[in-house]
């Protein structure tokens, strides 16, 4: 990667090469072919925070928790169940209805973090605000890291409050960056921060409320899903944009393993019919963006294991369960589901090109989800890359015993050639 300090230094030779090469004209015949510039270059991550808000946030989210007791808003189901038992159901709706009432109403409900969502290994003993700093702390040390350490200008963030929790993890960084979020009627949602010498003035962002489709059709009280994100920048005479999402979770292998079933985007499973209605909104956005921006990454939390799709070799015609070619955006029926079982072959599907930057360093110490995080560039941009581009993940900083994990996702990033 440049390193800008020597970029400056430099300049001032730079400034005096057409005097150099004229008196090299004039006395010793045409002057050597001078070499082309390196191309500039930019760190890029992605980064899920788990569940990250401001102090006050948790302040408010420990005060209704305790009040109810600290319950599980989502019904248990005990080891070797098939389904929750009907006293699990109940007490799991119990659960919403003392939450929602507390927090002000099923609206202001939905903008708190779930009671369990940071009990971690220790359920006996909740959370106290010391422990949420310490996780608010390792989240801000982890992003400074990846700014000084690995050059990144570009980070696309999945699971955060807003954009004002982003400066806040900014620290000593924030006002060197800039940052947007997408508002949504859940606290979960995406957002960016950019190095503002990326262009400050030109920067845009733009929320894709198509993919916050509904988690249950047709219900009165359904939740949507989050939205996507659109970042556009001019950076070395380019347009380049990057596309941020946080897609419905557990439909995510195609592999089985001890833990998780595999299931196509066909399967019955209700996640996996949530993740199936987000295939055409995001190829409409693929279309969109590519055609003012040939130039684009598209990065986040996939909740799919994209990589295994591509590594299947699935052949076209059994990509859609009619067996029609994937070219193009599918048809969606009433709801907006899709005749497709994979989202990988759906998005690349010749149409346009896409090139995911495969994962080649883990640094020690790195936990937590694997195979969700992706980074994929379009093809236009891919082609100015080094055949052997990789991306890396890194470990998040953690104290010992910190009670709240910092993140369950490793912060994921690459190198691009501008």
């Amino acid at each position: 990667m440049t390193n800008p300090l020597r970029t400056l230094t430099r300049k001032p030779i730079a400034l005096l090469a057409p005097l150099l090469l004229t008196a090299c004209a004039h006395s010793a015949g045409p002057a050597p072919k001078a070499a082309s510039a390196p191309p500039a270059q930019i760190g890029v991550a992605s980064f899920n925070l788990a569940w990250a808000g401001s102090q006050q946030d948790f302040d408010h989210h420990a005060a209704v928790c305790t009040a109810v007791n600290w319950c599980d808003t989502r019904p248990k189901r005990e080891k070797g169940q098939s389904r929750p038992t009907d006293e699990a159901v109940q007490a799991a709706r119990q659960c919403v209805a003392d939450t929602e009432r507390l927090a002000g109403g099923p609206e202001k409900a939905g903008m708190m973090v779930p009671c369990n969502a940071y009990l971690g290994r220790d359920n006996a003993t909740p959370p106290t605000g010391a422990d949420y700093a310490a996780k608010l702390t390792g989240l801000q040390t982890t992003i400074a890291n990846l700014i000084e350490k690995q050059g990144v200008k570009v980070i696309a963030f999945q699971e955060v409050r807003s954009a004002e929790v982003i400066k806040t993890l900014l620290g000593k960084y924030a006002d060197r960056f800039g940052t947007c979020d997408a508002p949504h009627d859940g606290f979960q949602t995406t957002a960016f921060a950019w190095d503002k010498s990326m262009g400050e003035t030109n920067a845009k962002c733009s929320v894709n409320t198509d993919l916050a489709v509904s988690d249950n059709p047709g219900a009165k009280d359904a939740r949507k899903v989050r939205p996507g994100l659109t970042l556009e920048l001019d950076w070395a005479g380019r347009r380049i944009s990057f596309l941020n999402v946080h897609l419905k979770s557990s439909c995510a292998n195609i592999v089985p393993t001890p833990i998780y079933q595999a299931r196509l985007l066909d399967d019955p499973n209700p996640a996996c019919q949530v993740l199936n209605r987000q295939v055409a909104p995001i190829e409409r956005w693929l279309d969109s963006v590519g055609q003012r921006s040939p130039d684009f990454v598209l990065l986040g939390d996939f909740n799919r294991r994209i990589d295994e799709e591509a590594a299947a070799n699935i052949p076209p015609e059994k990509v859609r369960t009619d067996g029609s070619n994937p070219a193009g955006v599918p048809h969606q029926d009433a709801i907006g589901k899709v005749a497709t079982r994979y989202l990988w072959q759906e998005l690349n599907d010749g149409t346009r090109a896409l090139k995911q930057v495969p994962l080649t360093g883990i640094e020690e110490g790195c936990r937590g989800f694997t195979g969700l995080d992706h980074i994929v560039l379009s093809g236009a941009l891919a082609a100015r890359q080094a055949p052997d581009i990789g991306s890396r993940k890194t470990a998040v900083v953690q104290a010992p015993g910190q009670r709240i994990d910092t993140s369950d996702h490793c912060p994921r990033s690459v190198t691009l050639n501008l």
